[in-house]
């Protein structure tokens, strides 16, 4: 099994910048491909970006040029530096990694 730890959420007005943290641990030697993914509310859950163990990124065409996903293996984190942030950028975001998913960690951007 596989743990993830979101931390790093808040409020922020717009314009402003926040850094997502997730912490990964138990059987951490399979883990492959890493993601940030976010559900505002009313709406579907939604690929944020991704990550892989050799550092190939993706992001949703919403986030790109704003967004940063990073890794650290020797640490089993991820994150997410998020600048220029939109009021629609307000969601819960969730790390996950091979079907196991963190808490979430809520992201509030005021206008």
């Amino acid at each position: 099994q596989v743990q993830l730890v979101e931390s790093g959420g808040g409020l922020v007005q717009a314009g402003g910048s926040l850094r997502l943290s997730c912490a990964a641990s138990g059987s951490m030697f399979s883990i492959n491909v890493m993601g940030w993914y976010r559900q505002a509310p009313g709406k579907q859950r939604e690929l944020v970006a991704t990550i892989r163990s050799g550092g190939h990124t993706h992001y949703v065409d919403s986030v790109k040029g704003r967004f940063t996903i990073s890794r650290d293996n020797a640490k089993n984190t991820v994150y997410l530096q998020m600048n220029s942030l939109k009021p629609e950028d307000t969601a819960v975001y969730y790390c996950s990694s091979m079907g196991y998913w963190g808490k979430g960690t809520l992201v509030t951007v005021s206008s």
